[in-house]
Parts: structure tokens; sequence; C-alpha cells
């Protein structure tokens, strides 16, 4: 049986952020790696017209994150519960939320997820409206997810679980296991390497799915066999248990929103890209600079934000709400830092980083390295935001940055571009402009919320289930 953390909860406050945040800063990255090889991948490998193969992925993607909204939403308010108790040391409420929120999840996954999102995977593509060449590579792809997808939502639940219980060591290790397997499957399936069949995206598909299975198992049996902070319930059971599963959707759900209003709010403003003369070569802009350049910035961010999840639950159990709150704003300071670096980077060698790929030529060029000069100050403001949701969803308060996600995401950024294009003088640059504003909105609001003390109290109790281990 694994002891919980102290360091987590005493001694120096650098030492509290640093033993969280470096397992899950590079787990982030290492998550991000399988999906970047993927689409070197499919763009090598797979003829399509406007690399349509790589699209649908995309696409089937941002289907299957909306749909699934609800488990996530469960494993949110099951992290804040986790970490709640796991600064109390109280070993029993823990184990119980896990296993209510992982019996819960296999239900929704398997007999709700799985059979509405085969059925109903062609009129969600049709409603988008995807180009039939994108359609084509998108439909199996996302039926598969639907399907099969259970293995990679529940190493997603076990992820959030041992972070929150204070050990970020072991997925780490789990998420390099899966993430080589992962690289191992597609690479095979994708190009047909020897006996195996070129599968193109659905090859990326079975890679997908496929990979977390062994994690998957291990982590379930690490638990089960007694060898981690969380243990089996004091008895095994089927049936969630509704109370427990209540309070973590009420926690949670603000998050799911919160996440597909950011979709949404993406989507739109790829439709607003779309309208400009040379829409090709502003989305191949945005692609290269924001979705894979920036990710630098994003998947340490979130690694940032999920280890100040946990300090300022685990500390606002163990009754140190100041100095959870006192860690975080280290950790936002060792994230700015980072941030700072990277966009000097970005601002000093554009041209460099556009040419990794290839995107040399005018106007693709002009358009990135506009980008890039925006996005090197907004990757300060993002990083800082993610470290401060973090705290505050940490401590239960899902709800305002839900509302700050729709005011800076959708009537900020949206309403920006809308603006512009009502006035007839919608730009490439005005809408990198637009991103800025609307990074910068929302570090202000939430840098508000954060400076009140309001969300640091947010009654999560369990008395029921609150028995000392």
């Amino acid at each position: 049986m694994k002891p919980f953390d102290p360091q987590i909860l005493s001694g120096t406050k650098l030492r509290s952020v640093w033993v969280l945040t470096w397992p899950l800063v590079t787990l982030n990255l290492v998550n991000g790696a399988h999906g970047f090889v993927d689409h070197v991948l499919i763009g090598r490998f797979i003829e399509s017209p406007d690399n349509a193969a790589n699209a649908a992925i995309g696409v089937a993607w941002q289907v299957f994150m909306v749909i699934v909204v609800l488990v996530v939403s469960i494993f949110q308010g099951m992290n804040v519960l986790i970490a709640r108790y796991s600064g109390r040391q109280d070993r029993k409420t823990i184990s119980e939320v896990f296993h209510t929120a992982l019996m819960a999840s296999v239900f929704c996954l398997v007999f709700i997820v799985a059979p509405a999102g085969y059925y109903c995977s062609p009129g969600l593509l049709k409603l988008l409206e995807v180009a039939p060449e994108v359609h084509r590579h998108a439909l199996p792809y996302l039926r598969l997810l639907f399907l099969c997808g259970a293995p990679l939502f529940l190493m997603f639940l076990l992820t959030g679980a041992f972070n929150a219980s204070g050990d970020p060591k072991t997925p780490l290790k789990l998420g390099i296991l899966t993430t080589g397997l992962n690289i191992l499957i597609s690479t095979l399936l994708i190009t047909g390497v020897g006996p195996f069949p070129a599968l193109g995206v659905l090859g990326a598909g079975l890679g997908t799915v496929l990979a977390p299975v062994f994690s998957c198992a291990t982590g379930l049996y690490l638990i089960y066999s007694r060898r981690m902070i969380i243990q089996p319930p004091e008895k095994f059971h089927l049936i969630p248990d509704l109370r427990l599963l209540r309070v973590m959707t009420k926690i949670g759900v603000p998050t799911g929103i919160q996440g597909v209003l950011l979709n949404i709010g993406g989507v739109v403003l790829v439709w607003y890209i779309s309208s400009l003369q040379h829409s090709a070569a502003a989305q191949a802009a945005y692609t290269i600079c924001y979705t894979q350049l920036f990710a630098l910035i994003t998947w340490t961010s979130f690694g940032l934000r999920n280890a100040s999840g946990t300090l300022m639950g685990q500390n606002i159990g163990a009754g140190q709400a100041q100095r959870g709150k006192e860690c975080v704003m280290l950790a936002s300071g060792l994230g700015a830092v980072w941030a700072l670096l990277v966009g000097a980077v970005f601002w000093t060698m554009p041209d460099t980083l556009l040419g990794i790929f290839n995107a040399t030529g005018e106007p693709v060029r002009g358009y990135g390295v506009s980008l890039l000069r925006f996005l090197a100050f907004s990757g300060l403001f993002f990083t800082i935001t993610q470290a401060l949701t973090g705290a505050i969803q940490g401590a239960g308060a899902t709800r305002p940055p839900m509302v700050i996600a729709f005011a800076t995401q959708i009537v900020a950024l949206l309403g920006l571009c809308q603006v512009f294009a009502s006035l007839g003088i919608l730009s490439a640059t005005l809408i990198w402009t637009a991103i800025f504003v609307s990074h910068a909105l929302r570090l202000v609001l939430t840098a508000l919320v954060f400076s009140s003390r309001d969300w640091m109290h947010i009654p999560v109790d369990l008395a029921p289930v609150n028995t000392e281990s």
C-alpha cells in the first residue's frame, strides 16, 4: 500500500510544486507525441486532396470529445473529491469515489456512448457539412472511437485519479507505455509494414484505441491489488453510489460545458478563417502555428493546470487553503518563465520554425510570422490562466471558469470576428488580434476570481462516507 506524499502538504512550497509539476508536464508532452506522429504518417503515406485524411482525424476528434462530455464531467468531479480527501488522508473515501467513477464511466461508455455514437456518427458529420473526401475518412475513424474508445477514456480516469491522490509518477510511466505502443501500432497499420495491412486513417484509429488497453489493465491491477494510495472499495459493487455520482456530476458538469464552449469557439473560428481571400494559406498558418508550434505552450500549461488543481485541492483538504494558493502562484510563475522563453523563440525565429513544416512560400509565411508574433505574448497569458484555472477548479469552483470561457472564447473572440466581418474588414491579422484579445481578457477575468477568497471555500463534504482510514 503506497503512502500519501507528505511533500505536497508540507516543506518548502517550491518542492511541493515541483514534485507534482514535472511529471504532469512531461506526461502531457508525451501524450501529445502520438497525435503528432499520427498526423505526420497520415500526411506522408495517405494521398488525399488538401490533406483530407488529416482533416478527418481532427473533425472526428472534435465530434467525439463533445459527445463524451458527461464522462469527462464525472472525471473532473472525481478529481476534486479525491484531491480534497487525500489532503485529509481519508483513503476509504477516495477509494469509494474512484470506484463509483469507474463503474459510472464504464456504464456510460459501453452502454450509452458506444451504440449511440456509432449510429449517430453519419448525422453528426453531416451536421458539420464536412467535404465528401473528409467524410470518407472520418466516418470509420469516428465510429471506431465510439465503439472501442472505452480504454482510452479509462486511462484518462486513472491518470486523473492518480494525480489527484498525489502520485503523478505512476501515470507518467503508464503514459509513456501507452504512447510507445500507440506509435508502434499506428506505424505498422497506417503504412502496412511487413505482413500488416495498410489501413491508413483506420490504422491510426486502431493505434489510438488499442494502445491504452495494456496500460489501463496495469493501472487497475495496481489499484485492486492494493499497491496504490487508492484502494478497492470495502465492498465491491457494480452499481455506482448515486449520491457520490450526483456530487461528482454537479462539480464536473460546468467543466464539461466549458470544454464544449472551447470546441465550438475553435470550430467557428476556423469558419471565419475559411472566409478569407487566401483561406487555404491562412488555415495552413493557423494549423502550423496555433495547433503545432503553440503546443509547446498548451501541453505544458495543461500539465501545470492539473498540478495546480491537485495542490489546491489537497491543501484545502488539509486545512491549508492559503498555502495551496501560494503554491499555485509559484507554479504560475514557473510557467510564465517557460512561456517567455518560448515566446522569445517565436518572436526571433519565426522563419526557422515555419521552415520545419516547409511553410516558406507566401502568403503562408506572412500569415505564420504574423501569428507567431501575437502568440509570443499570448503564450504568457495562456500559461498563467491555466495555472490559476486549475486552482479554482481544484477547489470545486468549476462555474467561474465556465462563465469566463463563454465570455472570452465565444462573446469576445467570435464577437470581434463578427464585427470585423460585418464591417467588411476581416483579415488574418484581425483574427490573430481577436485571439490575442481573448487570451488577455481570459487572464484578467481569471485573475480577478483568483484574487478573491470565495472560491476557496466551496463545500464538497461527503460526511456519511468520511471515515478515517
